[in-house]
């Protein structure tokens, strides 16, 4: 449940820091998408005020009919606590931070910018910098789970920075994660981290699909492949979170395809950085440009099977 899963490697253990439970604060999140919405929610029922920002009105006046405040968030600036980051990408989180109306500069400077977004660890790394140079705190805080786990409120955060601030919103915390892991006291780490488990997954998802329309191609239904393989060594989280979408046929995005160009292209520039060679993850992002190619863009990540049904010439 939530709030029993903290954990500390050892140099936070031993720092005097405790998480801050039963705090309620002030929230502005940005992002009210499949998982930025559940977010919202999960911190509404921990008894904080928040405020919901979206490109999508609809989105926002949905938030407020459940308890979101119905007033305009720049109102209230000198009151907000934390700035919840749950936007697409790093040229998101770059305009909601630093351009008009610059709220970076409204915000007082106990004021906390926690991003939950999937960015790079030098993109981390250089938020940081810039809100240390007006004197307020951003917390790397890549979040895994998927809409499912957004909802029940039981995420896993990669967090890294500030430990005074990590401890200052551990209510925050409490409210929408089962797991936080604190990897270290500077930005980029949590990031770093959040890279290393989208290799795995974004890799994993198109093994699914792979092995999916490899067992359709030797007769093997979807519904015998999913009595038999979850119960054998070759299943996995992913597995058995994405393909229960294929053998149903609905491909209602809960995360759509196009996130995983961004995101395994994160890791792509990060090997070449590093000058690691990293075949099966190169494999995989072609794979997923070839799939938004075919049209796929906004359909459920598990829709990647479709390139390879088409290739087979087999209807899903």
């Amino acid at each position: 449940m939530r709030g029993s899963g903290y954990m500390r490697d050892l140099r936070f253990e031993q720092s005097d820091y405790s998480f801050q439970k039963g705090v309620f604060m002030n929230v502005v999140l940005f992002g009210l998408g499949s998982m930025g919405f559940s977010i919202a929610l999960n911190m509404l029922k921990g008894g904080h005020r928040v405020w919901g920002v979206d490109v999508d009105a609809g989105r926002v006046a949905a938030l407020v009919a459940q308890g979101g405040e119905p007033t305009a968030y720049s109102e209230h600036l000198s009151d907000i606590d934390a700035v919840v980051l749950t936007v697409v990408n790093e040229a998101q989180v770059t305009s909601v931070l630093f351009d008009d109306p610059r709220l970076c500069d409204q915000l007082h400077e106990h004021s906390i910018i926690i991003c939950l977004s999937t960015v790079s660890p030098e993109f981390a790394r250089e938020t940081e910098q810039k809100l240390q140079n007006k004197n307020l705190t951003y917390l790397d805080c890549p979040m895994s789970g998927a809409a499912a786990r957004a909802k029940t409120g039981e995420l896993t955060l990669m967090v890294s920075g500030d430990e005074s601030a990590i401890a200052r919103v551990g209510s925050i915390f409490d409210s929408i994660s089962a797991n936080v892991f604190n990897l270290g006291s500077e930005a980029g780490l949590g990031s770093a981290m959040k890279a290393t488990n989208q290799l795995l997954a974004g890799v994993h998802i198109m093994a699914m699909a792979e092995a999916m329309a490899f067992g359709r191609s030797q007769g093997i239904s979807f519904e015998r492949f999913m009595e038999v393989i979850p119960k054998c060594a070759g299943t996995s989280w992913i597995l058995e979170n994405r393909a229960p979408t294929v053998l149903s046929g609905d491909y209602t995005p809960k995360s759509t395809v196009d996130i995983w160009p961004k995101d395994l292209g994160i890791i792509q520039k990060i090997s070449e950085g590093t000058g690691q060679n990293i075949p099966i993850t190169l494999a995989a992002l072609q794979r997923y440009n070839d799939a938004i190619a075919d049209g796929l863009a906004n359909e459920d990540d598990a829709a990647v099977v479709k390139t390879y049904l088409n290739e087979l010439g087999i209807e899903d």
